[in-house]
């Protein structure tokens, strides 16, 4: 008697949703990554052109949209990365939705979807290298929007091994094709893309370049007794006494707010400015390196008020700072109207880093954790002013 055993070495196959669940799925995340775009889209203009906004995801230095948003890096070719991914979103989900057919086993687009996916995904690697590498900070919504792109091209994947087994190649030739003999649709499409890039190339505002307040000569300037410049009025209603760093975004932001003030109200508000540089090197409560270089930018500033030069070589830093080549002291020295050799002989003495240690105390002293910091009436606030103090004397 004979024992006949059966064997198989066939694996279980994975289960096959229908495909609409597999659509859906894809759908939803386009979608996701639009709603996701469109924020950090709005976020970013409100980053440049609202005083008082913040960001929820403004958490520390580490987790902060808002500093992500700041970076040079959050644009490219002119319009904002967001907006890009918005647009990109955009293209796929009409892309998906015009390949969408009933049999699903004659599905045609999803290699190319997942060409698009893939793109997406190496976009993602890359932008958060920059935000690890080179702007040392984290935005939680990119984040989500790295996970979006990556479960993309995971669905995208997982739909054509389900559906359309071909290799990828020969998949991909076969959807080029199926595009081509849709020379109608496909013409009008290519044309709607390409028109939506070139509007948004050529017509996107540049509202990011901040415009830098003018130095003008009705408005009178001057040092207080303690040697601190200032700007506007002799005898203010108003005075505000400001702490800087000059790789600040904030800082610049809130300065260039000021200055406008000031110009409105030249008789009616005073600005002071110190120097609060959150650079390791020279600010005892920074521990880690950061704002590298804006201590020795403060010691300069200290060397342009003693030549009477502070507001014009401020206006030159604050300008070109934040800028990817930065600049030379021979540069900076030659825009505000400084001697050049002169500077870099006395600027970094003793006595300029006594006048930046005491401004750095004084706003330890009053509770400085960051910068931008503004003493009114004996009172700190730190990051804006608010509204309140403002219309208390501004009509």
């Amino acid at each position: 008697m004979s024992i006949i055993m059966e064997t198989t070495d066939s694996k279980p196959k994975a289960k096959v949703l229908p495909f609409p669940v597999y659509y859906g799925v894809v759908a939803f995340l386009a979608m996701s990554g639009i709603g996701v775009s469109l924020y950090l889209a709005i976020s970013h203009y409100k980053v440049f052109t609202d005083i008082g906004y913040k960001s929820f995801c403004a958490l520390s230095k580490a987790i902060n949209c808002d500093t992500v948003a700041q970076s040079p890096y959050a644009i490219f070719a002119g319009v904002p990365v967001a907006v890009w991914g918005m647009i990109g979103y955009v293209i796929f989900l009409l892309i998906s939705t015009v390949v969408w057919r009933r049999d699903a086993e004659k599905k045609r687009g999803w290699a190319l979807l997942s060409f698009m996916a893939g793109i997406f995904s190496l976009v993602s690697v890359a932008l958060a290298a920059v935000s690890s590498l080179i702007i040392h900070s984290y935005c939680i919504m990119c984040l989500i929007s790295y996970g979006i792109n990556f479960l993309l091209l995971y669905f995208a994947w997982l739909i054509r091994r389900r559906f359309d087994q071909a290799p990828w190649i020969m998949a991909l030739r076969e959807d080029l094709a199926f595009f081509s003999q849709r020379r109608r649709m496909s013409a009008v499409g290519l044309a709607v893309a390409i028109s939506i890039v070139g509007v948004t190339m050529g017509a996107y505002p540049d509202y990011w370049a901040l415009e830098q307040p003018l130095l003008e000569e009705h408005i009178a300037t001057g040092v207080t007794e303690e040697g601190h410049p200032w700007i506007g009025a002799q005898d203010p209603d108003l005075e505000i006494v400001e702490f800087g760093d000059y790789l600040c975004f904030q800082c610049k932001k809130m300065h260039y707010f000021l200055r406008e003030l000031v110009a409105r109200y030249p008789d009616r508000i005073r600005l002071i400015h110190r120097h609060f540089p959150m650079d390791h090197k020279f600010n005892p409560i920074v521990k880690d390196a950061y704002h590298v270089g804006s201590g020795k930018l403060a010691l300069l500033a200290i060397y342009a008020t003693v030549e009477g030069r502070f507001w014009e070589f401020n206006d030159v830093v604050y300008h070109h700072a934040r800028g990817s080549g930065g600049m030379s002291i021979t540069q900076m020295a030659e825009l505000s109207g400084l001697d050049a050799n002169r500077m870099a002989a006395y600027f970094d003495t003793p006595e300029m880093k006594l006048h930046l240690k005491r401004d750095i105390l004084t706003g330890i002293h009053l509770g400085m954790e960051g910068t931008p910091g503004f003493l009114i009436d004996g009172q700190l606030y730190q990051g804006q002013i608010p509204p309140e103090i403002l219309k208390r004397f501004i009509d």
